[in-house]
């Protein structure tokens, strides 16, 4: 019996390493494979010898939905920040703190992650309860909740006692994921995963995959943390998930972090950052108000989320021929701009939100993206169900239904398709044809007959006379760009065949693997869904696509479109993968990549391990810290160009 204890003891600290490696450190040093058999090595164990170890795996998913949340005191009282929504605001605290001390203080800077506070305490190195914030003093326990966080510690090398604080958060992939087969859609990552950790029943909150990133050490016996950047070393060697950190002595620098973070391309939801006095000692002299330290503050961004009443839907038809939903709202602000109009993305969407016209809705907006519904907040007693479309609002044809999604199948005879389909086809990341507009395509449908972008290629002079604005200089460079086109290489021309879920790092996947048109035409879905980031969706409108368009791909080889894929394996870059991020200045980023791949180098969309060198421009975000944080090389637009020229 001790040998099968000793056993257990070796696979658990085994399985929590391994454990810790995937969902902290995103470093996994063996496959799902391996671990499983370890996992069910420690279930033969625990089976045998009756026992269960206090950090084992295997408590992660409780048993029995609970009855009730207990209540649970904390040892210190956790406290909430004091909030600005300006620069100005944010200086006016700064230069406050500044003229108390007599000196600028060094600041930390952190996300401030919109999620549900918790708070945990551990006991010679076990985990003993989890806790929500509640009122600062008082919270719920639910430690059964928080066992099943994966990136949680069951243990830890700390044998004191240590309250340490976090965030609670869903990650926005994992929220897509779990709404992609839910009966009923999360609203938001915030609602989401503070409905998973309430949740009496541990096992739905094990479903949402949630994360935690920790960020405070509430209270520590026997040991003294001197600043921020302590507390986070301490939470870092005790194997917890912590988030961005940044430090300086200079609030310019810090707003200028601040108006750099690119939130669009993070995983998770933030509404602020949080700006807090480093040293402790200070923060022992600045003190606290009944409610807030005076030595920390969270920077707001403005709210990306609202509500509104949806008063009407209208049906758009896209280049693929899909019909997708947009919804006409009661104008309100959101994000320094009066949104009108947002989008249900499709009918399926609209019968699991449970949306009906005269509904008060959720809306939300990130950046420039159009606004989106995300659930209903309130239901009116004149609701009226949305009617589900049976014809094609552009061109009468009867449609058809594909899952979630309607299609309507008059590829050439309906406007709206072959119009977006001319659009796409001639934009830049595509043929690269310049001065082809909404109203241009428009008029090459209606006046000139064209019913593909294949037929611009026999339009004469004469017939472009016939089109608003095309005089003789404009004719002469439009005919010259849509010869010139017939060069685009095979990720450009993949792009412009407007394939159903098929964007531009698809096309490129496809281009390095297939090598050419013909090859790709005849690729199985089993071959497709081989390649990485290609699923059984994309495999599936691939080969659809290319089972339906035979005649129309005949029509583009004889015209001399055929290119194939040829990735340059020697250059002063061979081998090399790059990062384009910020803005740069003496190229477009699409110049850029395309002088790496001339030379060898390979564009990455986004920073990985395997990323060599990271080029950034003004204002880089996240991809910039990601960089930072993996140790990669980074270098400026001067110093690219340095070696472009080297």
């Amino acid at each position: 019996m001790n040998e099968d204890i000793m056993l257990m003891k070796e696979l658990v600290a085994r399985l929590n390493d391994l454990a810790y490696r995937y969902y902290v450190l995103d470093d996994p040093i063996v496959s799902d494979k391996e671990y499983d058999v370890l996992y069910d090595k420690l279930c033969a164990l625990e089976a045998k010898t009756g026992t269960v170890l206090n950090d084992s795996p295997t408590k992660r998913v409780g048993g029995e939905p609970l009855k009730s949340f207990e209540p649970h005191t904390h040892i210190n009282r956790l406290y909430s920040l004091d909030k600005c929504n300006s620069f100005d605001e944010l200086r006016a605290w700064f230069e406050k703190l500044s003229a108390a001390l007599g000196k600028q203080p060094e600041c930390t800077l952190e996300y401030k992650l919109d999620g549900l506070t918790i708070c945990l305490t551990y006991r010679d190195g076990q985990l003993v309860s989890g806790a929500t914030r509640g009122n600062g003093e008082v919270g719920e326990n639910v430690t059964e909740q928080i066992k099943t966080v994966k990136s949680v510690p069951l243990s830890i090398p700390f044998k004191g006692t240590v309250e340490v604080q976090g965030e609670g958060i869903m990650r926005i992939s994992a929220l897509n994921a779990y709404n992609a087969t839910a009966a009923v859609p999360l609203k938001n990552p915030r609602n989401a995963v503070a409905g998973a950790i309430r949740n009496l029943d541990v096992r739905e909150t094990a479903k949402r995959n949630l994360d935690v990133v920790f960020y405070n050490v509430n209270y520590i016996d026997g040991q003294s943390l001197g600043s921020q950047t302590e507390q986070i070393e301490f939470l870092k060697n005790n194997r917890f998930k912590t988030g961005m950190f940044y430090k300086t002595n200079n609030i310019e620098q810090i707003i200028d972090q601040i108006q750099s973070v690119d939130k669009s391309a993070l995983d998770f939801a933030i509404d602020g950052m949080v700006i807090k006095v480093d040293d402790a000692k200070v923060r022992g002299t600045l003190g606290y108000t009944d409610k807030f330290p005076k030595w920390a503050i969270a920077y707001k961004f403005e709210a990306e989320e609202t509500t509104t009443v949806l008063r009407d839907v209208q049906w758009q038809v896209g280049r693929t021929g899909k019909l997708t939903p947009l919804a006409i709202l009661d104008p309100v602000e959101l994000c320094g701009a009066t949104v009108k109009r947002a989008t249900l993305n499709n009918y399926g969407d609209i019968l699991r939100k449970d949306v009906k016209i005269g509904s008060r809705v959720f809306i939300r907006r990130s950046n420039d993206v159009i606004p989106e519904i995300l659930g209903v907040a309130e239901r009116g007693q004149n609701d009226v169900d949305i009617p589900k479309p049976t014809v094609c609002p552009c061109c009468g044809h009867e449609l058809t239904e594909e899952g979630a999604h309607l299609f309507c199948l008059n590829f050439y005879g309906c406007r709206a398709q072959v119009v977006a389909r001319i659009v796409q086809f001639c934009s830049k990341d595509c043929m690269d044809i310049d001065g082809v507009s909404i109203k241009t395509a428009e008029q090459l449908y209606d006046i000139l007959g064209v019913r593909s972008p294949a037929e611009l290629y026999d339009l004469t002079g004469e017939q472009l006379a016939r089109i608003d604005g095309f005089k003789d200089k404009k004719i002469s460079n439009f005919i010259k760009a849509v010869q010139d086109s017939k060069a685009a290489d095979l990720p450009h021309f993949i792009s412009a065949l407007c394939i159903e879920n098929v964007g531009k790092v698809t096309a490129r996947a496809l281009a390095e693997h297939f090598g050419s048109i013909d090859a790709l035409s005849k690729a199985s879905e089993d071959e497709l869904t081989a390649i990485q980031d290609v699923g059984g969706i994309v495999a599936q409108s691939i080969v659809e696509y290319f089972s339906a368009h035979g005649e129309l791909l005949a029509k583009y080889k004889a015209l001399g479109i055929d290119p194939v894929y040829a990735q340059k394996s020697e250059g002063k870059f061979s081998g090399l993968k790059f990062v384009l991020t910020g803005a740069l200045q003496q190229y477009t980023r699409g110049d850029a990549a395309k002088l790496i791949e001339q030379n060898g180098g390979i564009v990455q969309s986004s920073v990985s391990k395997l990323t060599d060198i990271v080029v950034a421009g003004e204002n880089a975000g996240s991809k910039l810290e990601r960089a930072r944080a993996l140790g990669k090389k980074i270098i400026d637009e001067n110093q690219f160009k340095d070696m472009l020229n080297s």
